[in-house]
């Protein structure tokens, strides 16, 4: 990995760094010489120490292992994607520019992208486009650091405000970066080793040593940390030793917009090919143990086995692609439908964009979602923002996604049988679907986009405050 560089100060305190390229020191040149003829301080001397509080002009923001470009619900993209896309535009939206910094997986894209007004996302070059798995990406991470570094050499000092990163992978170089270019760092982990080891689903593979030293080493050098709940604020003291002073809880959002009951169930149903009196628990999401579709179809033979009459009138549909350790058996859920004895209920569908997922989540009559581990738990937001209730294993961040016997129900483990009971409530109580819907509709509207973007520029002012008081304080 690069090693930063030495700090320097300027004439008011403010840190910049050496530059690693002679191209820059050229620029830094012509800037103060630009600088001298008005008369005033060069930009290099930026006048954020008087204006401690002001909130940042530009971010940069790393998704090393996963695009915002790519479609959700399969490989590894999934809601970090969804949250990156949809926080980026609501920043954008409050006049925070945005640039997110991701890893080329094919050379048909340009190295720069305009998602959206004031969001660019840059394309790094950092090991084959093709082939990579995610656990082989900490030794593309140098590579994927110096692309990084390139594309900064081309500003001015200062082009960055602030550095946030998104998982382990990007907290490693966030963490450089930062340090280069005298910046704050904000990190979301979304995901936990020591959390997910703590509750693996049988069979799943634990999460690598390196990646715990990694995270710890992240949770140190970053100047806030934002936790999606509560609980995962409380899991970084626990687990990492974070400083609760430097941790910040941010709900994620969803897109009211699109998630929404629209024109109803049997619209839906209708557009979908689905029949309208069926009962329909959907799985939507990557397939992988993590995420426990097993647990849906190991609970629907067990219902179907003690209510054959159900039988005809059910359909499960299992929306998403192989994801994650899944990778190693891609037909594995398929075959266990069929030693189950429920392959002619249960429909495999690819992962779907946006506003398909929308009208999947519309025409069911429950989302189910019994993961091992959730730190949030969008798609049961965006669900309930559609008007379903949901299912879910009461992990993570699903109890404060879900309220428990309002907007769905909230099991205790993993035992098929318990959800096979719930689901067993929702099949002879066809008004459940239509009245916990509708609370759960009501519910999702306090989970904006534009909530948890005004939250999180409060968290960068923050940061941006605390690192200039700090670097104040180093230098005297």
């Amino acid at each position: 990995m690069p090693v930063p560089s030495a700090r320097q100060s300027t004439t008011d305190g403010s840190p910049h760094t050496t530059p690693p390229y002679g191209a820059r020191i050229k620029e830094e040149r012509l800037v103060s010489q630009f600088a001298g003829r008005l008369g005033r301080r060069s930009p290099a001397a930026p006048p954020r120490l008087r204006l401690p509080h002001r909130k940042p002009r530009r971010v940069a923001m790393l998704s090393v292992h996963t695009s915002p470009l790519h479609q959700p619900g399969t490989g590894d993209a999934g809601g970090m994607n969804v949250y990156i896309v949809e926080l980026a535009q609501r920043l954008a939206e409050i006049n925070i520019e945005i640039e997110i910094f991701t890893r080329a997986t094919t050379g048909a894209l340009p190295p720069v992208v305009e998602l959206a007004p004031g969001v660019l996302v840059r394309h790094i070059d950092a090991g084959p486009y093709e082939g990579l798995a995610k656990e082989e990406l900490p030794a593309q991470l140098c590579a994927f650091t110096h692309g990084v570094m390139q594309a900064w050499a081309g500003h001015r000092p200062g082009h960055y405000d602030l550095v946030h990163s998104h998982y382990w992978l990007s907290g490693h170089v966030g963490w450089l970066a930062a340090e280069r270019w005298g910046a704050p760092l904000v990190h979301a982990m979304h995901t936990m080793a020591k959390v997910k080891n703590a509750a693996l689903a049988e069979g799943d593979t634990p999460e690598p040593a390196a990646r715990v030293i990694g995270e710890t080493q992240i949770v140190r050098a970053a100047d806030r940390l934002i936790a999606n709940t509560a609980e995962e604020a409380d899991e970084l003291v626990r687990h990492y030793e974070a400083e609760p002073a430097k941790v910040a809880v941010v709900h994620p959002g969803v897109n009211l917009e699109r998630f929404k009951p629209g024109d109803g169930r049997a619209a839906a149903r209708a557009r979908l090919g689905l029949p309208q009196d069926a009962f329909i628990p959907l799985f939507a999401g990557r397939i992988q143990p993590l995420k426990a579709p097993d647990v849906l179809l190991r609970a629907i033979a067990v219902l179907l086995e003690e209510r054959p009459e159900l039988r005809s009138k059910t359909v499960v549909p299992v929306v998403g692609g192989p994801s994650g350790s899944g990778l190693a058996k891609p037909e594995g859920l398929q075959k266990l439908a069929a030693r189950l004895g429920v392959a002619d209920v249960v429909r495999f569908r690819p992962p779907v964009g946006q506003a398909q997922l929308a009208e999947w989540f519309r025409a069911a009559s429950v989302l189910v979602m019994p993961s091992y581990s959730e730190s949030f738990g969008l798609v049961a937001i965006e669900a309930q923002a559609a008007g379903t209730p949901v299912l879910a294993a009461a992990v993570g961040g699903l109890p404060v996604a879900v309220r428990d016997g309002h907007t769905g129900f909230l099991v205790q483990g993993h035992d098929p049988v318990d959800y096979a009971r719930v689901l067993g409530e929702f099949a002879d109580r066809p008004e459940l679907p239509d009245r916990m819907g509708a609370a759960a509709a009501r519910h999702a509207t306090s989970f904006g986009w534009g909530t948890a973007a005004s939250a999180t520029a409060d968290v960068y002012t923050a940061a941006m405050h605390s690192y200039r008081r700090g670097q104040r304080e180093h230098h005297g």
